[in-house]
């Protein structure tokens, strides 16, 4: 009976996890990863609600709207400049016609082909179209598979991402002060917008800086809108079966971290808090962010909407203060787009370390994940930080494991009376059950007294499982001879077989059914589960291998112990 419970708990969660990461890859809500937020889609066209406020003696809207948001994909009339911007983190391009964040490369995140064995099978299962050669990880761009764009202006007819900017000559690589500038400037109906890209040394974060200056004859009230554009299509690395959240975020102080699904904003059925004076807003991809943070303590309001088809944009609008005339304005912000590093995230914003989402794994996954990368500071290897890390949460949960492993044991030597009853009693189960109870009873042996314990370590696994799926640290991480990535799945297999072969040992461990039937089910389920873990991280099935190992020896001693004591 013991063992049968396992089996079901364990089979029942396998589904659960099978069927999550089927849901997560179509774009359908996740039932282990909710999106906490829903953001209403305003329509590409102003409506009477959403319609910008215009004074008619002044061509500056005074209050901003969505709608009156220029449209991310109109044609241009005329070409721009294409500016590009090289640090040792980065290599950036920056249009001219509309001063817009068209393509960034990250110089130090490869995106390589996989050679391991058997790559053509993983290239059918885990990519559309997996990459031929080693090449570095993109993330804003433009082109006919990919639209992700960082996008910037002023609302009414001023200045904004389709007018034509004028750069300021100066240099394009890093200075001996380790920086480099890209000031834009483009003027319409007398009002100059000065857009300066700031990139630093070693930093994920450009600062980004609007001017506004006012060459009218009245003071005029502006709106800058910044926004991310993206298009809803999963990235093609991305494994079918471990699928993670692909959206937009929003974050403020008040209602905190909320990702926003694109199949929410495509039905208009989402809905988040729309004023703010503080927070940031963010597009999110495994492994990897961008977000702007606008200058806090300025009111926005906040959006996210359905610009083109399969395409979405998550942005802010900020009014700035009154500008009398020949006076000027300055609104700040800075761009983050790298990886999803813990580290770097805490110190980009308030908040900002959510972006990295475990789920409602969280409350297990962030000590688990601390505890990780204290113990890699010593060590210095991923795959050797999980061993270790196996080890300790087993001497954790050492007491548990055993209590547990005492219970089997109990009923392990009590199958031959177990057997006989239910030969003695085939015919009336009513008195083969009372008997059953009377043996418990006797022999002081809870037959559910192996299953508490284990429940109680089922989040620690789910929680490790946010941890490798969601840790850039992991990705491309090597652990030694044929793991070169921990983070996807073994390509030679030898993990998941090694996993199956302790499956297969446990279960010789375990009382075995008396149902002829369960008993083949309990012999098959390790092969089942083998192939289940051809799909996921290595890393993961190296924590499960090397805790299988340390509960088969736990087990046997057990087992042995009270055998003898018998």
């Amino acid at each position: 009976m013991n063992k049968r419970i396992v089996l079901w708990i364990v089979f029942l969660m396998s589904l659960l996890l099978l069927w999550e990461n089927w849901q997560r890859f179509n774009g359908r809500p996740s039932m282990l990863f909710p999106s906490t937020t829903q953001t209403v889609a305003s329509p590409a066209n102003a409506t009477p609600n959403s319609a910008a406020k215009v004074d008619p003696a002044n061509p500056v809207a005074t209050a901003s709207a969505v709608g009156s948001l220029p449209g991310a994909t109109q044609a241009a009339p005329v070409q721009g400049e294409v500016i590009t911007i090289i640090t040792d983190v980065f290599k950036a391009e920056i249009d001219t016609l509309g001063g817009e964040l068209r393509y960034l490369e990250l110089l130090k995140q490869k995106d390589g082909a996989d050679t391991s064995f058997g790559a053509g099978w993983k290239s059918m299962i885990f990519h559309k179209d997996a990459p031929t050669q080693v090449h570095n990880v993109v993330l804003f761009d433009k082109t006919d598979k990919r639209t992700y764009l960082a996008q910037t202006g002023l609302l009414g007819n001023l200045p904004n991402h389709k007018s034509v900017f004028v750069a300021k000559p100066g240099l394009r690589t890093l200075d001996d002060a380790g920086q480099v500038q890209l000031v834009l400037e483009a003027e319409q109906n007398g009002v100059k917008l000065v857009k300066t890209y700031t990139f630093k040394k070693g930093s994920y974060s450009i600062d980004l800086t609007h001017q506004v200056i006012n060459q009218t004859a009245a003071p005029i009230t502006p709106a800058v809108y910044m926004q991310l554009v993206r298009d809803g299509g999963k990235l093609e690395s991305e494994s079918r079966f471990v699928s993670s959240f692909t959206g937009p975020a929003i974050y403020t102080e008040e209602e905190k971290f909320h990702s926003v699904a694109f199949d929410k904003i495509e039905k208009g059925s989402d809905s988040h808090a729309t004023k703010a004076d503080n927070g940031w807003f963010a597009m999110i991809q495994h492994y990897f962010v961008s977000g702007i943070i606008p200058q806090d303590k300025v009111q926005r309001e906040i959006f996210t909407k359905k610009v083109d088809t399969n395409l979405y944009a998550v942005g802010n609008i900020l009014t700035m203060a009154p500008i009398a005339p020949g006076a000027s304005e300055t609104l700040d912000a800075k761009i983050y787009s790298g990886p999803l590093v813990t580290s770097i995230l805490d110190q980009v914003a308030p908040g900002f370390n959510l972006t990295k989402d475990y789920g409602w794994t969280s409350i297990v996954a962030k000590p688990v994940f601390w505890l990780m990368n204290e113990i890699h500071t010593i060590l210095g290897n991923w795959g050797w930080t999980i061993i270790v890390l196996t080890i300790v949460i087993k001497l954790a949960f050492f007491p548990l494991s055993a209590a547990s492993f005492r219970s089997m044991g109990k009923m392990k030597l009590l199958t031959p009376k177990m057997t006989a009853i239910r030969e003695r009693f085939k015919d009336d189960p009513q008195k083969m059950n009372q008997a059953m109870m009377e043996l418990y009873k006797t022999e002081k042996v809870n037959p559910l007294g192996g299953c508490l314990p284990i429940l109680i370590q089922t989040p620690v696994f789910m929680a490790l499982y946010s941890v490798v799926l969601a840790s850039v640290e992991l990705r491309n991480a090597p652990w030694l001879g044929w793991i070169q990535d921990l983070s996807t799945p073994d390509g030679f297999l030898i993990l998941p077989i090694l996993m199956a072969v302790s499956m297969f040992i446990q279960t010789k461990l375990t009382p075995a059914p008396a149902d002829p039937m369960q008993a083949k089910m309990m012999m098959i389920m390790p092969l089942v589960f083998s192939v289940m873990f051809f799909f996921f991280p290595s890393g993961l099935v190296l924590y499960w291998v090397v805790n299988n190992v340390l509960s088969i020896a736990q087990q046997w001693v057990i087992t042995k112990n009270m055998a003898v004591a018998k």
